[in-house]
């Protein structure tokens, strides 16, 4: 069964002291874009985040979200450079001093310079949090992914009863085609007997046009190719693999072969019909823009 491309699932795990959470959300997108925003101090993980997901998602833009809740234990020791707020002080008192400030130097002014303050953590245990971190992508991919099935049934209904149209419209055509040039071949008897008059008309003439004609508007080929662009299309309806891409380029298919129909029938009646196929096969590619 198709899955969607839009999707949330989030996903926890707890351990070296530390409550790990990973969220997961997407959105429809041409390729597979993955965007991962996790703590400085996580950073290590991003690689095996991303493969993780790869796993799980192959089309979509994809945003994931790490944050990190510290349970118990050392969180570090904040230590204070004090050569480094000699310099700004100093600096700052030179500057209050040349541009006749009054204010003095505070320690919030102090404090605003990042670097003025290190943060010294105990050694902490790179593998055992990445596969803490890891355990929590897979749980929120999980639900995740649950949410683009669920999605997916709903563009399953949706396809199918698109695509029951277009098919019910085509054979509409095939019903009219075989009648269009029997209408011409009567068209041109009575305008032939009207222009000759008394004269006999040629009926080898009349036969050899009726059936040139006929061979021009002939669409059998062009309609048979559209029965096998649907049925391609509900074998993708049913497949478990990413088809959104196939999905996308039989909707071009799709709509060259019912553009060459109401070219070459030059009939009002398939060109009404032809019209609707080709806003049926539009609403088909805005919906397929939502398949993995």
């Amino acid at each position: 069964m198709i899955k969607s491309m839009t999707g949330y699932g989030n996903g926890e795990c707890i351990d070296c002291e530390k409550k790990f959470t990973v969220e997961i959300r997407s959105v429809n997108h041409r390729y597979s874009d993955f965007n991962i925003k996790l703590p400085r101090s996580m950073s290590f993980a991003e690689d095996a985040i991303r493969k993780t997901l790869s796993r799980w998602i192959a089309r979509g833009k994809v945003d994931v979200f790490l944050s990190v809740e510290v349970l118990a234990g050392d969180t570090g020791q904040v230590s204070v450079n004090m050569e480094i707020a000699k310099g700004y002080y100093e600096a700052l008192t030179t500057l209050s001093e040349k541009f006749d400030f009054h204010d003095g130097v505070s320690l919030s002014t102090l404090a605003s310079f990042s670097d003025v303050f290190k943060l010294q953590r105990p050694d902490e245990d790179q593998d055992a949090m990445q596969k803490a971190i890891i355990s929590a992508t897979e749980a929120a991919a999980e639900k995740f992914t649950a949410m683009r099935i669920t999605e997916g049934e709903q563009l399953y209904t949706v396809l199918c009863g698109i695509t029951d149209e277009i098919e019910a419209l085509l054979k509409e055509i095939e019903i009219r085609a075989p009648k269009i040039a029997a209408e011409y071949a009567g068209r041109l008897e009575a305008r032939m007997k009207e222009l000759l008059g008394a004269v006999p008309v040629d009926e080898n003439r009349l036969l050899n046009e009726v059936a040139i004609y006929a061979d021009k508007v002939d669409v059998h080929e062009e309609t048979a190719r559209l029965h096998s662009h649907i049925s391609q299309m509900r074998q993708f309806l049913q497949a478990s693999e990413p088809v959104g891409r196939k999905m996308d380029f039989l909707m071009q298919e799709m709509n060259r072969e019912a553009n060459t129909i109401g070219s070459k029938t030059n009939d009002l009646t398939v060109a009404r019909y032809v019209i609707d196929i080709k806003a049926a096969i539009e609403k088909l590619r805005e919906q397929v823009q939502n398949v993995e």
